[in-house]
């Protein structure tokens, strides 16, 4: 029954674009990016409904109800884009879907702590896929649907929503990393850490950096070529660390680290609304609106700088990527879980996702979408774009990860490690954080 159901997703998904395009255009920000939208629905729609009417007519879908989860800032756009589904699938009309204000953080955990309990559809951060495999709290991707969704999105976004060699997840978004910001009034050179530095210092200005992050502070390491990944098994458990920071490379971003923690303009921080005296941060496209208004017209965004190294090496500074991505819980009904395999694969539609930028600005992980005028013209999204040619999609790490990383950092920030200390100092340092990482695949 299910390959059955199935069987008309992508009839269903073409016919409601027409109608994503129409709902689209009339919340959009922008006239040009709406029209845009538009293009490919009135496009889509003959095919659509040919396929639709040779859909089967008798195939009962039964009866339920849907819940979803999302962020609180795109309820309404949910809201609206579901409407539009369900109008253009009548034979879906026995089900009700209700869509709650939960965000991706909050979601997985969630989900793991009840599964039962949690949505039938949920957004959430792409670093949450193993826990929630190894919870039970994700279906695989449709067979039908898994060829689309790797060869519409890209890469890091396919990967991310992948664990073993199985797709679990549609991916929404390719916008969850970071690069730099600056006012172009006092920064000129923003291509070269040592120089931009330099530029703040003279201005009396400040530069922000979180270096006591696990995910800010992998830039350095993973810019000399360090590695630290997990891998993991088809049910989400950690087998294997693949970690070499205690090494010539690891010692080479640390001191990086020390030295930029040396400099008057450093303030440690990511998060632009907390800043004081800002001239330049390393932050992401959720606050482009909260640096556009402290810059003015001095707003300026750019891929993070490169830094000369302790060797005398030339380094460009790397780091994760991030994914949202949309997950389907496992249903006991087969015919409720083609709906909700339907109405994700639609949510996560290049279409959708570029109304989804015009309304609330999620950058957008399908392909075609990412060439639009619309999303190339926004400065953030670019500088982003560019950055991401550099960086490593992030996989999945152990929670103890995260405050092991923030230790290392501290040691930075609080003094234990400067610019005196000894290499053999920086490296001891190195492998008893390397050696801990490795335990917790053990």
């Amino acid at each position: 029954m299910k390959k059955k159901i199935i069987s008309i997703l992508t009839a269903g998904v073409l016919a409601s674009v027409m109608l994503a395009g129409c709902g689209g255009s009339t919340q959009a920000p922008a006239e040009a990016p709406a029209a845009e939208a538009e293009a490919p629905a009135e496009e889509a729609a003959p095919a659509a409904e040919a396929e639709a009417e040779a859909a089967p007519a008798d195939v009962d879908y039964g009866t339920g109800e849907i819940k979803i989860w999302v962020a609180d800032n795109i309820v309404d756009f949910t809201n609206s884009q579901v409407a539009s589904f369900m109008e253009a699938h009548p034979e879906f009309a026995g089900y009700t879907v209700t869509v709650e204000p939960v965000g991706e953080g909050d979601a997985a955990g969630n989900m793991i702590t009840d599964v039962e309990a949690g949505a039938d559809i949920y957004g959430f951060a792409q670093d949450q896929i193993a826990r929630l495999v190894s919870a039970g709290a994700l279906e695989e991707v449709a067979p039908e649907n898994v060829d689309a969704v790797m060869n519409d999105n890209d890469a890091g976004a396919v990967g991310a929503a992948t664990v073993g060699s199985t797709l679990y997840a549609y991916p929404l978004t390719s916008d969850n990393g970071y690069f730099l910001y600056y006012d172009k009034s006092v920064v000129t050179d923003p291509s070269d850490l040592d120089a931009i530095l330099a530029d703040c210092e003279a201005a009396g200005k400040n530069f922000y950096m979180e270096i006591n992050s696990g995910w800010y502070q992998t830039a350095f390491f993973f810019g000399t070529g360090c590695n630290l990944s997990y891998e993991t098994d088809d049910a989400g458990n950690f087998t294997a660390a693949n970690v070499d920071y205690a090494s010539d490379k690891g010692v080479v971003a640390m001191k990086e680290m020390i030295k930029l923690k040396a400099s008057p303009a450093f303030q440690n921080g990511s998060a632009a609304g907390e800043t004081t005296n800002l001239a330049a941060i390393v932050d992401g496209t959720w606050d482009s609106g909260t640096v556009q208004e402290l810059f003015g017209d001095n707003y300026a965004c750019a891929k993070l700088p490169s830094f000369t190294g302790a060797d005398g090496e030339t380094y460009q500074l790397s780091g994760f990527g991030g994914f949202k991505l949309l997950g389907v819980k496992p249903q006991e009904d087969e015919n409720k879980l083609a709906v909700c395999d339907a109405l994700a694969a639609y949510l996560s539609s290049g279409e959708v996702q570029l109304a989804r930028y015009n309304e609330v600005g999620w950058g957008p992980s399908n392909l075609e979408t990412q060439q639009s005028d619309a999303v190339k013209a926004d400065a953030a999204l670019s500088a982003l774009a560019e950055q991401l040619a550099y960086t490593i999609p992030q996989g999945q790490y152990p929670g103890d990860y995260w405050s092991l990383a923030t230790g290392l950092g501290d040691d930075v920030i609080q003094g234990n490690l400067t610019t005196d200390s000894s290499d053999e100092e920086i490296l001891a340092t190195l492998q008893t954080f390397q050696d801990t990482c490795i335990s917790y695949a053990q």
